[in-house]
């Protein structure tokens, strides 16, 4: 096999900056990589915090006069065992917050648009040879935020690099970006166009990425056909399906076609801690023994490592936790959101459930292990859902997933109905359609089993 030089492009990658499941996959691909020899470098932005003072030793490989209202440099370095290629402009990304909100109020930056194509700029300037002695066989876009990168290689080719890239772009989100011109995205005026960039009079970053790369990946197969229906394409399924089209035939020197890969299973820790659902109690201040003296050993502890928004099915979660505590279950969450989602969280610990939940607003990975560690079972009720890494913490913890029959949930859970359970195939619970009654009924479902 030859050793293939693979250039990942991604706005985030763990541990180094991280608001969601793409940081935790794309950190976790080069151990894969190196496993069949081949090589990653990932190209990302560096911003304010912590991100910067974990790229260690950088050394200046390249320098853009301008990129986007001010200069900026590639940097190389290596941290955290990985190999990067650090985007340093801080008029674009020294700034509060995460990578695409500011803080604290949470909201997108205005600018986001201008923010993301630097980075596609600056990936697509490495594949071109900006960096001296260093050439990818496979440009790998993920998701909306890279999306340009397939677009800028397509419709700038250089002759002078002697090089041609296979271009692939991963989607894990039905979210399009959408700048309000062409003049901010680094392609040229005839990129803009049905079959480019276009997307309803402005620029699509995923769309272009969907529309110019060689192979399309997404993260799940179930989901890689949901994508194609009207119903979950978000005005994209019809490109989809015309790429899908094209999976047998052979055009400029790649394969076109797209797949769903399963996401690999994710590490845990060696030991887990009994009380660990109650964890976010003794964030909230209350003493350690309080704290187990209410850890009901009948009770089943319902773990939710969530953000918190009506996709993740959260609204669904507040309506059906007077039902579910009144079967017994007590609830232990940390994730972060919409604000009116955290603020009825909030009110509902205080006043429906008290006594018999744990809930952190905000987000800590070591809290996060603990209730999945710790939990009997954990609940990931998604509208939608490319493939999710809960589910598959909860099959690695030993906690039963109980999960919406959607996207990669459907595809890495098998149902313990009771053809499943004789033959000792099942893993976890599904429900479908995604609504409060078959959610309550799939939780009644796992407090049986538990029982049993």
């Amino acid at each position: 096999m030859r050793r293939l030089h693979v250039l990942a492009v991604a706005s985030e990658i763990f541990p180094l900056i991280k608001t969601g499941g793409l940081a935790d996959v794309v950190g976790a691909l080069p151990p894969g990589a190196r496993a069949r020899k081949h090589r990653d470098a990932h190209a990302h932005p560096r911003l304010s915090g912590g991100a910067r003072r974990r790229s260690a030793t950088p050394r200046v490989a390249h320098t853009f006069a301008q990129l986007h209202g001010g200069p900026a440099r590639l940097l190389v370095a290596r941290a955290a065992g990985l190999d990067l290629f650090v985007l340093d402009a801080p008029h674009l990304y020294a700034r509060p917050g995460n990578i695409r909100t500011s803080a604290p109020t949470d909201n997108e930056w205005p600018d986001n648009g201008l923010r993301f194509a630097a980075l596609a700029a600056a990936a697509a300037a490495i594949a071109r040879g900006a960096v001296a002695g260093y050439a990818p066989d496979i440009v790998h876009a993920h998701d909306w935020q890279a999306g340009l990168v397939p677009a800028l290689l397509h419709y700038r080719r250089s002759a002078a690099a002697g090089h041609d890239h296979a271009r692939c772009t991963t989607c894990r989100s039905r979210a399009s970006f959408r700048a309000t011109s062409w003049r901010g995205s680094d392609c040229r005026p005839t990129s803009y166009t049905l079959d480019g960039v276009e997307y309803h009079g402005t620029i699509g970053y995923l769309k272009a990425g969907l529309a110019l790369a060689d192979r399309i990946t997404t993260v799940s197969p179930t989901y890689a056909a949901e994508i194609r229906t009207p119903e979950d394409g978000m005005g994209l399924d019809g490109l989809l399906r015309k790429r899908a089209q094209r999976a047998d035939r052979h055009t400029q020197r790649h394969r076109r076609q797209r797949c769903g890969i399963r996401r690999p299973m994710p590490t845990s820790p060696a030991r887990f801690d009994a009380q660990a659902p109650l964890a976010p109690r003794r964030e909230q201040g209350e003493p350690a023994g309080a704290v187990r003296t209410r850890r009901r050993s009948a009770a089943t502890v319902l773990g939710v490592v969530s953000r918190l928004t009506s996709q993740k099915g959260m609204d669904l979660l507040l309506d059906a936790l007077p039902a579910i505590t009144a079967a017994g279950v007590q609830l232990a969450l940390i994730g972060s959101g919409d604000k009116p989602l955290e603020s009825r969280f909030a009110c509902g610990r205080q006043r429906v459930i008290r006594g018999a939940s744990a809930s952190i607003i905000g987000y800590d990975e070591s809290v996060a292990h603990l209730v999945q560690g710790g939990a009997d079972a954990l609940l990931v009720p998604s509208r939608f859902e490319p493939c999710g890494l809960t589910q598959l913490c909860a099959l690695r913890y030993g906690a039963i997933p109980i999960v919406a029959r959607v996207g990669g949930l459907a595809d890495t859970v098998i149902d313990a109905n009771e053809m499943a359970l004789a033959a000792g195939a099942g893993t976890g619970i599904q429900f479908a359609p995604v609504t409060r009654g078959n959610l309550e009924l799939a939780i009644g479902r796992a407090v049986a089993l538990r029982r049993d």
